[in-house]
């Protein structure tokens, strides 16, 4: 590993196993970093003071998936179908979004990921697919496979990535994102009309609603990662 490799925090979240409370994370996202040429750090739930002093020493940030976001954070009800909320998570996550756009600190949200980074701008989201949908999203039992295909924005910054109009994805929510948040744009749909990617139109920040550390047998879905730690990179040389 290069001694000037990039540092990405990859948020964790809080898993209750047998009576305890573990910190952590599907292993995939670490092991996407380090092919891609970074070197990965845990973040687990925390203070905020905590966080100030270590955003400083990180040139990037990938936000994980795991359970919904509390949907008090957009002005709604729980549905009943709603689960894993966890608020301290949510607060975690919205803060350092919110130090990672003061600082130019390069982005790439996952799955909750994607649905904390809008909701963090002031967006909403469709807490149950099925409710709105016909087409499934939750396929767990085929999480390393392609379910179905997206429709990827002409010249948007995905689409410069992936280097494709239609991506064949995996498809592991139940959530996605509704109403946008400020300074974001969608620039994938899935068939049915489910936003599966967003992004800042200024760049450094992207978030798809799919789990690409789980295809890494597919190119254009490791180049997600490999952009992540360009990004960084670039963002940190700007930074000086």
């Amino acid at each position: 590993m290069p001694s000037d490799a990039p540092i990405i925090g990859i948020s964790a979240g809080r898993i209750p196993v047998a009576g305890r409370v573990i910190d952590g994370t599907q292993r995939e996202y670490a092991d996407r970093i380090t092919d891609a040429g970074g070197i990965p750090v845990l973040l687990p739930v925390q203070p905020t003071d905590s966080l100030v002093s270590i955003i400083t020493v990180l040139d990037g940030l990938l936000f994980t998936g795991g359970g919904d976001v509390d949907p008090q954070r957009y002005g709604a009800d729980p549905s009943p179908e709603s689960g894993g909320i966890d608020p301290d998570r949510d607060r975690t996550e919205a803060f350092l979004l919110e130090q990672a756009a003061h600082q130019g600190i390069a982005v790439l949200a996952v799955c909750r990921g994607a649905q904390i980074l809008n909701v963090a701008r002031g967006g909403s989201l469709v807490q149950h697919l099925p409710k709105v949908t016909a087409e499934p999203h939750l396929v767990i039992e085929r999480r390393t496979e392609a379910v179905h295909s997206v429709k990827v924005a002409t010249g948007s910054q995905l689409g410069r990535i992936v280097g494709k109009d239609r991506l064949e994805t995996n498809s592991l929510h139940h959530q996605a994102v509704d109403q946008m948040g400020n300074h974001l744009v969608a620039v994938a749909w899935a068939d049915d009309g489910t936003v599966e990617a967003i992004e800042d139109p200024e760049g450094g920040v992207l978030g798809v609603q799919w789990h690409p550390e789980q295809m890494p047998d597919r190119p254009e879905q490791m180049g997600l990662f490999a952009w992540l730690i360009r990004e960084a990179l670039e963002r940190r040389r700007l930074r000086g």
